[in-house]
Order: C-alpha cells, then sequence, then structure tokens
C-alpha cells in the first residue's frame, strides 16, 4: 500500500481505476455469453453550441488503450472542438469497457486546464505567460497540469518533477518566505544573497513587495543589484492592492526616471484573463496560478452510439457513427460518418489506435501551435 492516496499507474493500466459498476457489467454480460461490437464515443455536448473547448489529454488517453484490441479515431490534440465526438471506439464491449473512467478522466481534467490556458494566452498574445498553479492541486496530477497548460500556449512552468516527466525545464526564483527568512528592513541581504548564489542563467527577478510599498522596495532592489537585475515581480495581496494598475504604472515611471527602462514588471498572485486585459499594456509577464489549474474538468461522456452494426443510443444522445468538421469561416460541424460533409468541411476526427496499434505520435509543440491555429480561426478568446 501507497503511503500516499495515489493509483498507481499499474492498476490504471490494467482497467482497474474504474468505477465498481463496470466490473459488475462485465460480470453480467461474461455470465450471458453477449459481449457485442459497439462503436462508443466521447461527447461533451450533443450539438454545437458556439462554446468552444481545447482538448487535451488525448497523449495519456492514448497510452491507455494501446494494445487493446480495437479501433480509435480522434481529433487531434490541441483542436477546439464545439459539440460531436472528440474521441471513436470501436470493439467487442468487454475489450475496452473497465478503461471508461480513467480515460475520460485523462480527457476530462486536461481539457479543462488545458482551455483555460488558453483563454489566458488569447488573453496577452505578446506578453510573458507562466504557470504557477500546481500548489492548488493533488501533486500527483502536477505534470497534467503544466503540460496542458504549455499546450494552451503558456511559456513556461514552475514544477520540478512535472517538467522532468514532460521533458519542460520549470523556472523560478524567490518566494516570500526567502526575504522573510532575511528578516524585515534585510530584502537588499535577500536580493544579494540569491544574485550571489544561483546560477547565471537563472533571470535575476527581485519579488518587490513584502514589506513596503511597491515602489520602495523596487527602488531598493534596483539599487542593490544594478545592471543584474532584469525584472521585478510584485505578487500583492488582493486584500493591499487599491488601484493596482495605478501602483504598477508608479512602479514603471520610477524605473524609467531613474535609469531603468530595461527592468520588466512580472505580476502574479489572482490573476486572470480579467486582470491580463487590464494590465497588459503596463505590464511584461504574469505568472498565473488558480485560474488556470483550478479549472473545471470538461464534462465528457462516454456513450454506445451503434451496436453489431445498428445505430442506437440512450435517451438524449445522437445515435449513429459521426464525423466533425471544421469549416473555412471556423464553424465546427458534427454529421453522420455516412454522409457527406459541408463542402468546405475538413474531417478532423482521424485514425489513432488501429488492429490495437497505436498509429499516432504526440509533440507537445505541435499540439500547442493547433491550439494557437484553431484559436485564431474559431475567433477564440476572453
Amino acid at each position: 500500500m501507497s503511503e500516499f492516496d495515489i493509483i498507481q499507474p499499474k492498476a490504471i493500466e490494467a482497467g482497474d481505476a474504474t468505477d465498481a459498476y463496470f466490473d459488475r457489467t462485465v460480470e453480467t454480460l461474461e455470465y450471458a455469453d453477449r459481449n457485442p461490437t459497439v462503436v462508443a464515443e466521447v461527447t461533451a455536448d450533443q450539438f454545437p453550441s458556439g462554446e468552444f473547448e481545447l482538448l487535451a489529454g488525448l497523449k495519456d488517453a492514448a497510452h491507455l488503450l494501446d494494445g487493446l484490441p480495437i479501433d480509435v479515431d480522434a481529433l487531434p490534440e490541441g483542436t477546439l472542438f464545439d459539440g460531436g465526438p472528440v474521441l471513436q471506439i470501436e470493439g467487442a464491449y468487454l475489450d475496452f469497457a473497465r478503461y471508461e473512467t480513467a480515460l475520460l478522466g485523462f480527457l476530462s481534467h486536461a481539457s479543462g486546464i488545458a482551455t483555460n490556458a488558453l483563454c489566458t494566452r488569447q488573453a496577452a498574445p505578446e506578453s510573458l505567460v507562466l504557470s504557477f498553479g500546481t500548489r492548488h492541486v493533488h501533486p500527483s496530477i502536477g505534470a497534467v497540469v503544466e503540460r496542458s497548460a504549455l499546450l494552451g500556449g503558456l511559456d513556461g512552468l514552475s514544477n520540478v518533477a512535472a517538467g522532468e516527466v514532460i521533458g519542460q525545464e520549470a523556472g523560478g526564483t524567490m518566494p516570500h518566505a526567502l526575504l522573510i527568512c532575511f528578516g524585515k528592513g534585510n530584502q537588499e541581504l535577500a536580493w544579494r544573497a540569491f544574485d550571489e548564489a544561483v546560477a547565471d542563467a537563472v533571470p535575476r527577478v527581485a519579488l518587490c513587495d513584502t514589506y513596503s510599498d511597491e515602489v520602495d522596495e523596487v527602488m531598493r532592489a534596483a539599487a542593490t543589484l544594478g545592471d543584474s537585475l532584469e525584472t521585478v515581480r510584485l505578487d500583492t495581496t488582493g486584500s493591499r492592492r487599491g488601484d493596482f494598475r495605478h501602483i504598477v504604472r508608479e512602479v514603471r515611471w520610477e524605473l524609467d526616471a531613474n535609469g531603468n527602462e530595461d527592468v520588466d514588471i512580472f505580476v502574479s498572485g489572482g490573476v486572470t484573463p480579467e486582470t491580463i486585459q487590464q494590465l497588459r499594456d503596463v505590464v511584461d509577464g504574469f505568472g498565473v496560478g488558480g485560474y488556470i489549474s483550478n479549472a473545471d474538468p470538461v464534462d465528457f461522456a462516454l456513450d454506445i452510439v451503434e451496436v453489431d452494426g445498428t445505430a442506437g443510443a440512450k435517451r438524449g444522445k445522437l445515435s449513429g457513427r459521426k464525423q466533425v468538421y471544421r469549416t473555412a469561416d471556423g464553424g465546427h460541424h458534427v454529421g453522420l460518418a455516412n454522409r457527406a460533409g459541408p463542402e468546405d468541411g475538413e474531417a478532423l476526427l482521424e485514425p489513432l489506435i488501429r488492429d490495437g496499434e497505436l498509429v499516432r505520435e504526440f509533440d507537445l509543440d505541435t499540439a500547442s501551435e493547433q491550439a494557437a491555429t484553431d484559436a485564431a480561426r474559431t475567433g477564440f478568446g476572453p
């Protein structure tokens, strides 16, 4: 038994990370000698509603299903979708029944995070935006948060272990705790020690709101670090901010007036797309935490839509195998797979697994580029 409340990868791969009623279903179907060939589809909405969401988590979902004797089609990772299936499975039902719970979890959580990350990215297309949110979630999903944030277009991440998992280097400089350890009034000692201690490759970013007025600490940091100071970070708690835009503009004025025009201003703490839109003309970069990491999961469901070649689905779901299309105007369309799609429509469901073998590769940069392209085509953003 693990010391932490974490389901181990082997249990997920074995299909044990499942809802108990799937075990009862398998038991019943095996007893009845019933195992139909079905088409099952993962959807959030049946019809387009104009509310786009970003598909993420597909890499994990694909590796979960890899090796099962099934065929799977899916949208490319990083696609904005609005109604209709994002993933489609064809095979004997018992071959994948117990994997539904984990499959939906992989897709739902990551897609919610990636959607909010893309919304954040679109709020400040030209600004540096970093993911600061893994402290708000269970540490076992830190890599899910960071990968989904990067897929949505963010520029960097902060979680060291997550970065090692996804092959990205984490970044970060100093917390308030560092300055507090040196004591009130000794901020200069903390900034100087940091400058002397860390590697040259680490950006010299001074946190400037621990004990006194932001302008005061910023100017003291500039005097202490001189030309090595690259950025000042303001993380002022919301209860003490007042007119934060005015504070930032005052900081910028005093920096410029004292010959520090090249020093950037970075803001973190409770940042949302609305915050970014209000400050992006006076702030160079943002750290975004809870808005991204705490995003609501996309409410995906998996439903059988065809049994032994005959279309059929439960009430409230659309029967029959489907295809989804992107049109030149950015529209998202859903139709039956055996019917012609829109004249200028690009079919989005593509092979993912064939005869149990994964036939697609995953690249985070490619998925992020896909998200940016789709955002431009669909007009996605705050």
